[in-house]
């Protein structure tokens, strides 16, 4: 079982910038190519901006044409859990960091194989930590 990182709002603007804050702590989305990932081809690790945890490795990110950096599976069902959310008029599935909850972004099954998902992540959510 993952530990959880269980933090009041003051503590997590404390640590996170103000568009961070309300990606990760809010559930908000940034627009379209606008984030630091989402065409980064760097090698290494993606890990969660909150708590630091590993998520998805850069070798699973693909070109989706979406404008968000997107990956076909995470590291592990340890790293991410889901939830349904039925904002914005819709039912998709939010994808969430499993130590921390943070939200990260959603997830779709019209990704490439293996998997046929595609994780479609909120570039302010994430730090790459290069191979």
């Amino acid at each position: 079982m993952t530990n959880k990182i269980l933090k009041n709002d003051a503590e997590w603007r404390q640590q996170l910038s103000e568009s961070q804050f309300k990606v990760c702590r809010q559930k908000g989305t940034e627009p379209a190519f606008s984030g630091d990932y989402w065409d980064n081809k760097d090698n290494g690790v993606y890990q969660c901006v909150c708590c630091k945890n590993n998520l998805f490795d850069s070798s699973t990110k693909f070109d989706s044409g979406t404008g968000w950096p997107s990956f076909y599976q995470a590291l592990g069902s340890e790293q991410v859990t889901t939830k349904e959310d039925s904002s914005l008029f819709m039912t998709r599935t939010e994808v969430l960091c499993n130590k921390c909850d943070s939200h990260l972004g959603h997830v779709f099954s019209d990704g490439p194989q293996p998997t046929g998902m595609r994780f479609c992540i909120n570039s302010t959510s994430l730090q790459l930590k290069k191979k």
